[in-house]
């Protein structure tokens, strides 16, 4: 992998709304400059509130300027659960945004909630693959990898990403794309997760964290460089741009 770290802008707004709407003007801006250099926009999504956050996508002038039609969406993470379950992060990204603009159902790509967790993440990477080779989703000159336009991240109050978490074997993985978990210290405990590898490998990457539920992993991730103890979210690096999205609450500590 490249030693080069990518860039990282620090943004600290005044509140959750301004994320939002901040956060949306990002994700609309990166997919027309995505749409016109490639003619499609590869998006991975994490859970949780993130999905709240991204709320005035679905609102003018977002909404009627986005060329939904070239967006393909991916999971960060998912729980092996049904889609219909209440953990299911598909289920919530559809509820609370996919479903309320014109991306097209054969773009949006869930796991297959049939498998077991070991099966899921086998069959999300070959489909995966297959994107690749079909040139959906770029590949990464520098490492091989894919590399997904954008990834949207949330992190939690253990500066964990993803379904990475801090002392967890999967984050010396480095040759699969997906992987599963079976341990998660949060539940559900079955999951499956893209590997340091393919989220480094992407393009822009935005964290995005509100509320002081994760104030102190903020403060260690950007603020306390005196420890040895790198949490997950330290190991974020895309290739080319990396941005925070904080609220005054979460940067409190800072």
């Amino acid at each position: 992998m490249s030693e080069v770290k990518s860039p990282v802008n620090v943004n600290i707004l005044d509140s959750e709304e301004v994320v939002a709407s901040e956060l949306a003007k990002y994700v609309a801006d990166l997919s027309d400059k995505f749409v016109r250099e490639r003619g499609v926009f590869t998006v991975v999504l994490s859970g949780g509130y993130l999905i709240q956050n991204l709320r005035k996508l679905v609102e003018p002038p977002y909404s009627n300027s986005i060329d939904w039609s070239k967006w393909h969406v991916f999971w960060l993470d998912e729980r092996v659960v049904p889609r219909d379950h209440p953990d299911s992060n598909y289920k919530l990204a559809f509820d609370g945004f996919l479903s309320k603009v014109p991306i097209l159902i054969g773009q949006v790509y869930a796991i297959n909630d049939a498998l077991s967790p070991e099966g899921a993440a086998e069959d999300y990477e070959t489909r995966i693959r297959k994107l690749v080779d079909s040139n959906v989703i770029a590949t990464s000159q520098a490492t091989g990898f894919p590399k997904f336009d954008l990834m949207l991240l949330g992190m939690g109050p253990d500066g964990h990403v993803a379904s990475l978490f801090p002392g967890h074997p999967l984050l010396k993985e480095h040759k699969k794309w997906v992987t599963f978990i079976k341990d998660s210290p949060k539940p559900p405990p079955e999951r499956i997760t893209f590997t340091f590898p393919v989220i480094n490998s992407s393009a822009y990457i935005a964290l995005v964290v509100c509320g002081y539920g994760e104030v102190n992993a903020v403060k260690k991730v950007l603020g306390d460089k005196s420890t040895t103890d790198v949490l997950p979210a330290q190991m974020v690096s895309p290739e080319d741009e990396m941005t925070w999205f904080l609220d005054k609450e979460a940067a409190s500590l800072l």
